[in-house]
């Protein structure tokens, strides 16, 4: 098990501090217990639940499929260098020897293992919680990254971390629970979002039925987080990518949007492509200090 009591876990019940039981097991003072599922995660989902709609195993495996083909690896790698960056910018203003990343709508998890691995490469060593409210997502990050603490939680509810024990947040088209990240990140923490950009996946978006990009996104986001954070930097990466067919459909089904699609029309879609479809990728990582 990773060091919990690096991460300072909460208990999900009674918001008391969490320690480690027995081998993959979690306890709090009040008896709260939490047992790793055999795939290595921790479901902390209590209570009526959440209204918020999980990714289910179909957008999940399509994601991984997407991600694990390398298409948006020059977004990973952008992501692992700013975090990275300021994790050791941390650590060289004396503020401890391990770091602590909250990814926040870790999804599979290949974001966060690229800045894992990282953080191996630049001697940054750093303990990481990996947050989701898909279980179907959760079982594939576990996997990845199994030093992670992958928790199955709502990023829309109180965080299971404490105050003030997270060095940087990451969020990569994920939502964004601006009080909680301010409450969890010390002070001097960074926290790091990852945005589509007007233009994003233009070429294939309307077609497939993907959600299109609000304009103004950015000042919208801002304005979103401005009472808890303000803005040190942005930067805009764009990708081009060349899609088979099936990863057009990946694609498609990977998103929010995937929630509705018509599966059977999507592949319908997909069957009449061209071997290849030229799409640009156009993100935004934006990094935030807390105020």
């Amino acid at each position: 098990m990773p060091p919990v009591s690096a991460a300072s876990l909460l208990c999900p019940v009674c918001r008391s501090r969490l320690s480690g039981g027995k081998a993959r097991t979690l306890v709090c003072p009040a008896g709260h217990s939490f047992d790793a599922a055999k795939q290595g995660y921790f479901n902390f989902l209590v209570g009526k639940g959440t209204v918020f709609e999980a990714d289910g195993a179909d957008m999940v495996a399509a994601r991984f499929e997407f991600l694990a083909a390398g298409h948006y690896r020059p977004l990973a790698d952008a992501v692992a260098e700013v975090s990275a960056l300021a994790l050791a910018a941390r650590q060289g203003a004396g503020h401890g020897s391990t770091a602590t990343v909250l990814d926040a709508g870790t999804g599979t998890g290949q974001y966060l293992r690229a800045l894992l691995d990282r953080t191996v490469r630049d001697s940054t060593p750093a303990v990481a919680i990996g947050l989701d409210i898909s279980k179907f997502a959760l079982r594939r990050a576990a996997k990845l990254n199994p030093e992670a603490l992958n928790l199955v939680s709502d990023v829309w509810q109180p965080l299971p971390v404490a105050d003030a024990a997270v060095d940087v947040v990451t969020v990569v088209f994920a939502p964004r629970n601006a009080s909680e990240f301010a409450r969890v990140l010390r002070p001097g923490g960074r926290l790091v979002v990852v945005t589509p950009r007007p233009g994003h996946l233009a070429e294939v978006a309307a077609r497939t039925g993907m959600l299109g990009i609000e304009p103004a996104k950015d000042e919208r986001l801002a304005a979103s987080l401005a009472a808890h954070f303000t803005v040190l930097s942005g930067r805009d990466l764009d990708v081009p990518l060349a899609l088979s067919p099936a990863d057009v459909a990946r694609l498609a089904l990977m998103g929010p949007a995937g929630h509705h699609l018509d599966r059977g029309k999507l592949s319908a879609l997909a069957a009449g492509l061209p071997p290849v479809t030229d799409v640009s990728a156009r993100f935004r990582i934006s990094v935030f200090e807390p105020r």
